[in-house]
C-alpha cells in the first residue's frame, strides 16, 4: 500500500516498486482514512509506505493511528522530511523503516526488498551531519538560500513541496538561533565547514 497525497510521486513510487522484481500487488491511497478503509476490508498488506504529511494527518500521527489498529503491520515512512530527529521518532513509534524522498531508485528498491522480506530499513547517520549539525536536505536548502533562490525555486530544484522547504528552513532557523533569511545568510557565511 502506497499512501501519499501527491499523485505524481505516488505513481512514480508505484512504477519503481513494480519493477524491482518481486511479485507484489500495489494499491494506492491519498489519506489515512482511505488506507484504514482498505485495511478494514483486507488487512493482509505486507507493507505500507506512508508519507508523513497527508490531508488528514500531519507528522507522526498517521503512523501512530495505523499502528494502534494494526500493530503487526509493517509501515515504512517515505518522506522529504528526513532529519535525524524525524527518523528516530518514526523508529521509536514503530516504523519498520524510513526512506527519504531524495533516495535514488537503487536505494528505494533495496529498501523495499528488505522491508517486504520482513527486515527493517533506516538510513545510516550522515557523517557530514555530525560535523555541521545539518541534515543533507537542510544543507541543500541552505545552499539554495545562499544562491538567492526563493522557497518555490528551491522546492522545484530539490523536488520537494514548498511547505517542506519552509519546514526545513524553520529547522535551520532554530538550529542557528536566527529569525530571518538575512540573519541565516549572515551567520552561515561565518560558520566553519
Amino acid at each position: 500500500m502506497l499512501v501519499d497525497d501527491h499523485p505524481l510521486f505516488r505513481q512514480a513510487l508505484a512504477a519503481t516498486v513494480s519493477q524491482i522484481g518481486v511479485d507484489v500487488q500495489i494499491e494506492q491511497s491519498d489519506t489515512i482514512a482511505a488506507l484504514r478503509k482498505r485495511l478494514a476490508v483486507d488487512a493482509a498488506a505486507a507493507l505500507v509506505l506512508l508519507d508523513l504529511n497527508l490531508p488528514d494527518s500531519a507528522g507522526i500521527g498517521g503512523l501512530l493511528a495505523i499502528k494502534a489498529h494494526y500493530p503487526d503491520l509493517a509501515v515504512a515512512i517515505v518522506s522529504a522530511i528526513d532529519d535525524v530527529e524525524t527518523v528516530a521518532t518514526a523508529q521509536a513509534c514503530g516504523a519498520a523503516g524510513f526512506i527519504s524522498k531524495a533516495a535514488g531508485i537503487d536505494e528505494l528498491s533495496a529498501a523495499v526488498l528488505v522491508l517486504i522480506g520482513g527486515g527493517t530499513w533506516f538510513p545510516e547517520a550522515d557523517p557530514d551531519e555530525a560535523q555541521n549539525g545539518l541534515t543533507h536536505t537542510q544543507a541543500r536548502i541552505l545552499d539554495g538560500v545562499h544562491r538567492g533562490l526563493l522557497n518555490k525555486q528551491i522546492a522545484y530544484e530539490l523536488g520537494l513541496s514548498e511547505a517542506t522547504v519552509k519546514y526545513h528552513l524553520t529547522g535551520l532557523f532554530r538550529k542557528m538561533s536566527v529569525q530571518t533569511r538575512s540573519q541565516l545568510l549572515a551567520l552561515a557565511r561565518y560558520r566553519p565547514g
